[in-house]
């Protein structure tokens, strides 16, 4: 483990990648899907609230910084309408899902199960950017994401008690992060669609 202060270097990572990923969504260079950030930004802010009841400890700054973030996110997206994904039925299903789950959270007394369904709500709401970021990585900016990924490994790294309030959503986050910023950066998805379908061009897909 590591000195607990460290998570300010995490915060400060975490700024500096919510700095140019605002910035691009401005610009329209990137385009945020609303339902992610909204859920989220949200589920950021839950989490903050419970990790503070379960007195966490320095590491919960990342957690609130996961909510504060795609707040700032969807409302850089207001400012460029243009700049926005089209959402689709499979974005508002994975929303659905997602409140569900938090509905289910917010109701349930087991605090395992509860956890469990509150990390499922937050992979859901995590599909439609991975499933864009598949399709179109050129809508996405990954700095943020990978800067995301090394924050969350450093706000575990600063916990001096492993407990699952602690590790779970933090660890979720670092894992769906990494995935999205290497879908981006590989553009794998285009790729593979050229090869096996002969589309050149992602946003044909």
């Amino acid at each position: 483990m590591i000195d607990p202060r460290f998570v300010y270097l995490a915060v400060a990572l975490s700024v500096v990648g919510a700095y140019g990923y605002i910035r691009d969504t401005r610009r329209g260079t990137t385009s945020p899907n609303r339902v992610t950030w909204s859920l989220w930004g949200v589920e950021g802010v839950l989490a903050f609230s419970v990790e503070i009841q379960q007195h966490v400890g320095l590491a919960a700054l990342m957690t609130l910084m996961l909510g504060l973030v795609p707040c700032a996110v969807v409302v850089a997206s207001f400012r460029n309408p243009h700049g926005v994904w089209k959402l689709g039925a499979f974005d508002a299903v994975c929303g659905a899902v997602s409140l569900g789950g938090l509905i289910f959270w917010a109701f349930i007394n087991e605090p395992t199960v509860a956890l469990v369904s509150f990390v499922v709500a937050d992979q859901m709401a995590a599909l439609p950017t991975i499933r864009k970021s598949w399709r179109m990585p050129s809508t996405e900016s990954p700095r943020l994401f990978f800067l995301g990924s090394a924050n969350c490994a450093i706000t575990l790294l600063t916990l001096t008690k492993l407990t699952a309030a602690g590790v779970l959503f933090p660890g979720c986050i670092l894992v769906t992060d990494l995935i999205v910023g290497l879908l981006i950066v590989s553009n794998v998805g285009p790729r593979v669609r050229g090869e096996n379908y002969g589309v050149t061009n992602p946003k044909m897909a």
